[in-house]
């Protein structure tokens, strides 16, 4: 593998900076035997990770007695690196949310209605990777380039 293909195996605290540096991510949980996928937005509080939700599926997914995985990822056009953090752990829903827990973590759905259940990520381990993108000047380019369209 060349340099330029090497995958760098993030530690422990560059995981959680890179975590804080977005707040959109995926969360996949067991329902019915089966994986689902949800987006949602997040944010990292003590180096648990917070969201919030309606009765549902994501909801009864996310708090049954399957762990659950939270993944996010970016883009850094300086050196035309991505990454790509995974929290995987236990998640519960949090019992007494109070006014100034919310008020403190201003964490804002991106969906109207009601979500009313906070949610707290105790991760079992957490794990990253950077790596070089292949021609970063495509992806810098707006998703409307015809360049990449040809990129394959």
């Amino acid at each position: 593998m060349s340099a330029t293909n090497a995958v760098e195996r993030l530690p422990h605290d560059a995981c959680w900076e890179l975590l804080n540096t977005t707040t959109v991510g995926r969360l996949a949980v067991i329902v019915d035997g089966h994986p689902d996928v949800f987006p949602l937005n997040y944010l990292v509080d003590a180096q648990t990770v917070l969201f919030r939700s309606a009765p549902g599926t994501k909801l009864y997914g996310a708090i049954g007695s399957f762990p659950v995985a939270l993944e996010a990822d970016g883009y850094d056009a300086g050196p035309g690196q991505a990454w790509s953090v995974v929290v995987r752990g236990r998640a519960e829903k949090v019992k007494h949310v109070g006014a100034e827990l919310i008020a403190a973590l201003r964490l804002v759905p991106w969906q109207e209605g009601e979500k009313d259940s906070y949610v707290r990520i105790h991760p079992l381990s957490v794990s990253g990777r950077r790596f070089q993108v292949a021609k970063p000047d495509i992806w810098d380019s707006p998703p409307s380039d015809p360049r990449r369209a040809s990129f394959g």
